[in-house]
Parts: structure tokens; sequence; C-alpha cells
């Protein structure tokens, strides 16, 4: 008996067109990290996490072609110019296939609990296992070379202990705040290295953008990774932990574009709304209420970001529409 086919849900649906887009543009950026590194370690795991990236494409537009569903334009090779001179270092490359990874394991991790089709389960967890493999290779390495930065360290407590006493709002804004637990302390830790390896980016495409509307929007963007970076390096210094900065990467000085301008604006809004997840994420996971008040006015602005961000990308008529279910009011009419 032949089997049945299942068509793909709307959740599959989500995970292969968020996943095609995200590798097509993060695919441009290994290339053109490709075509000038110079330290051999790197390039490795590079060509590795960008056969990965290819493999992917190929696998989900495969999928959507035998579901006779529309394959997402994109980014190509168009969004790209393999001739333009190194526009950040061969660390900040290792740097970026670290941070790349932290997101795609994340992404990975989120959709394989949401789908259910075999062939798409076989092929977030395949993809899942190999990002990961690369991701310790480029954290291996960034500790052999001294460029990664660890978190915070703390003495160990001498027993376990229960809370007997909430502070009121009162005594938590006006008197004498606890000292940062160990969840606080690590989300700190990497809000401030994410904003920092952002920073480096944003300089970068700030550096090569011809376009006025999207530069603008790439300075904001920067003035917003300095305020959080500020922030929370001033509350760790309150708590007398040494504040953190950024590792030495480097901005090349060309100003010659490597990448298109709606890519620049793709990556970065896609960025900021990975930003506004992990914020939140921060968020739940801090139970000073000074850190609450820093999170909610960082989550909206990242909120306000973001919409700016897609006005823009609407506005020059790069913003691809995601799968949109049919009208079913249109049905009854």
């Amino acid at each position: 008996m032949a089997k049945q086919k299942i068509p793909l849900t709307t959740a599959e649906i989500t995970a292969l067109w968020i996943s095609y887009m995200n590798c097509s543009a993060t695919r441009c950026f290994y290339k053109h990290f490709l075509q000038h590194l110079e330290e051999q370690e790197i390039k490795e795991i590079l060509e590795e996490v960008l056969n990965t990236c290819d493999e992917t494409i190929v696998e989900i537009k495969n999928i959507f072609q035998e579901e006779n569903f529309p394959v997402p334009q994109g980014f190509s090779d168009k969004d790209l110019d393999l001739t333009a001179p190194p526009l950040f270092t061969d660390l900040f490359a290792l740097s970026f296939i670290y941070r790349a990874g932290q997101m795609i394991i994340s992404h990975y991790a989120t959709y394989i609990g949401k789908v259910a089709r075999e062939d798409i389960v076989h092929l977030f967890d395949g993809r899942l296992n190999k990002t990961t493999q690369s991701y310790k290779k480029s954290l291996n390495l960034m500790l052999s070379k001294g460029i990664y930065d660890r978190p915070p360290k703390m003495e160990y407590p001498d027993s376990v202990e229960f809370i007997h006493h909430l502070p009121s709002l009162l005594e938590t804004w006006l008197g004498e705040s606890r000292p940062l637990n160990a969840f606080e302390l690590s989300e700190l830790f990497f809000a401030i290295e994410r904003n920092c390896i952002g920073i480096i980016m944003l300089k970068g495409f700030i550096q090569v953008s011809k376009d006025k509307d999207v530069k603008e929007y790439l300075k904001q963007g920067k003035k917003l990774s300095e305020k959080q970076i500020f922030t929370f390096n001033k509350v760790l210094m309150k708590d007398e932990f040494f504040p953190t900065y950024p590792v030495s990467m480097e901005v090349k000085n060309s100003t010659v574009p490597p990448y298109s301008e709606k890519l620049m604006l793709f990556f970065i809004s896609a960025s900021n709304t990975v930003g506004l997840h992990t914020l939140c994420q921060a968020a739940t996971m801090s139970m000073r209420k000074d850190l609450a008040v820093h999170y909610g006015h960082f989550i909206s602005e990242a909120m306000k970001y973001s919409s700016e961000g897609l006005s823009l990308l609407i506005k020059r008529g790069w913003m691809e529409q995601p799968p949109q279910a049919s009208d079913q009011k249109n049905l009854y009419e």
C-alpha cells in the first residue's frame, strides 16, 4: 500500500521558510569571509558551516518543490560582491561563526519541538547536530586564541537556602538591593557579548552603506547596542564586578560594499528579532526589579527599532511576504 502523503503544517512551513531565508542570508557572509580569510584553522570551520548551509538550502528547496510550494527568493550571489576587499578581520569572522552558531542552534532546537513530519524532523535534527559540532569548534578556537571572555565567576554557596522574605517594591527601588545571583550575572554577560559583536558588524555596515536611510537605521542600531552595553556594565560595576568590553576585533578600512543594502538591512532586522527574544528571556530569568526596569525599557526600544526596520524593508520593496493562509471570510461572501 502506498504511503499517504502528509501535507506540511503551518509550524513546518514556518520552520522551513524562516530557515531558508536566514540560511541564504548567512551564506553570503560565509562566502565573503572565505574569499579573504588567511588563518587556516578558521577557514576549515568556515568551509564546514558553509557546506552545511548549502545542504540546508538544497534540502528545503527540494521539500518545497515536492509540495508545489513557492520557494522563497531569499538571498543569493546577487547580494554579494566577492571582488570587494575584506570588511572585517579574521577574528571577527570567527566570532561571527560562533554567534551565528548560537542563534542557529536555538532556532533549530525550537522548531524541532514544533514539527512532526518525519522528513522535517530528520532535517532539523541533522542540522542541529552539525551546527552544534561546528559551534563547539569555533568556541574552542576562540578559547585557544584568547578572544573568548568567560562569564563572571562567583563563590560557591555553602549550602542550600530558601527565600523567606520578598522585599516590597518600595524597599527594592529605594533601599539597598541584594547582590546579583548566578542567573542574572550570566544573562548580563551574554547581553553585553551579543551587543559587542553586533557593534562591530554595524560599524562595518555603516562604513560601506550608500543608502542614506539604511545608514541612518544602522546608526540607530549602533546607539541602541552601545546603550545596552553601558547600562548593563554599570549594573555589574555597581555590584563590584568587572565590566565586560568587546574583544580585539576590528573593522577594515574598506568603503566598498561587499553586501547589498537589502542584505545588510535584513540581517540587522533579523538579528534585532533574536535580540528581542533574548532580552525577554533575560527578563524572565531576573528577579531584581532594577533589572526588570532595564530589560523592560530595552524590550520597548528593540520593538520600536524592529518596527522601523520592517517599515524600511517594505518601503524599499525588499520585504518578502511570509506564507499567508487564505482569507476564510471571503468564502462567506
